[in-house]
């Protein structure tokens, strides 16, 4: 890449947070620093994300509560873009495809909405990757590797990105080789990732989701899919890890939420 590639920011804020039991907003709206209650207080996830972002253009894809995710953000000169039926991280990626086409810049760093304590530094660290690599994922060791999926390595090329449910059935020898966990954050150049869209589009996963308390197929698209695509096509994929596993700790629930605000407050952010 060249030194003065210009980087583009793509935030994921569509989800409902179904974890987030007892809040009905968007969890990115939820506060760092609290007041009386866990959700109520000031410093937005999504506004810290923004602040620690690198310079370029940045857009948001929305769905739940998007008028709410619009009106915080509106002074901030984002593109906004919505993912009108919630089909996946992919298809996150595919209802912003007028700005990964269209938009100037030549590589994009693609992150979740509640994932808020990543620093800078990391995510300058992951664009630097791209200098080796096409696509780049960041990655962490966590004490415990819970159900996240794990990245699987073919010498320093990173080969795909498996499931927990997947892994779990894995032997124990092939489990204890599974260190680096995805944090869900990503870097692709976006030359590169623009050729891929049309052929992550023609692979959709049939999900069994419920809505309105009855089962129904949708189709579902992932960004982990690209690592693997890539790869078979010979071409590089790499890895950055964060510093710890607190740095990408995603808000899923009221108890990360709690533990995402006391981080915070020791950090002196």
């Amino acid at each position: 890449m060249r030194k003065d590639s210009m980087t583009g920011s793509l935030i994921l804020a569509a989800g409902r947070g179904t974890r987030m039991k007892g809040y009905e907003g968007n969890k990115t709206l939820l506060p760092l620093v609290p007041d009386k209650a866990p959700f109520e207080g000031r410093r937005p996830i999504l506004m810290h994300i923004l602040q620690n972002l690198p310079p370029g253009p940045k857009a948001v894809v929305v769905h739940h509560k998007k008028e709410a995710v619009i009106e915080a953000t509106r002074s901030l000169g984002l593109s906004y873009y919505e993912q009108a039926v919630l089909s996946g991280t992919g298809g996150a990626l595919l209802a912003a495809r007028h700005f990964l086409e269209l938009e100037t810049y030549d590589q994009l760093l693609i992150t979740m909405g509640d994932i808020p304590l990543v620093k800078p530094v990391t995510y300058r660290n992951l664009m630097e990757a791209l200098k080796s690599s096409s696509l780049a994922v960041l990655g962490f060791q966590p004490a415990d590797k819970k159900q996240y999926g794990v990245l699987e390595f073919d010498g320093p090329r990173v080969k795909r990105i498996v499931e927990w449910k997947y892994w779990r059935s894995f032997p124990a020898e092939a489990r204890e080789t599974l260190q680096i966990c995805n944090s869900g954050i990503y870097a692709a150049r976006k030359s590169d990732l623009v050729d891929y869209l049309p052929i992550l589009e023609e692979r959709p996963h049939s999900v069994l989701k419920e809505k309105n308390g009855k089962p129904v197929q949708i189709n579902e698209f992932f960004i982990t899919d690209l690592v693997e695509l890539m790869y078979q096509d010979g071409v590089e994929v790499g890895c950055v890890l964060a510093h710890d596993e607190n740095e990408v700790m995603g808000v899923d629930d009221l108890p990360s939420l709690i533990r995402v605000q006391k981080l915070f407050q020791e950090a002196g952010s």
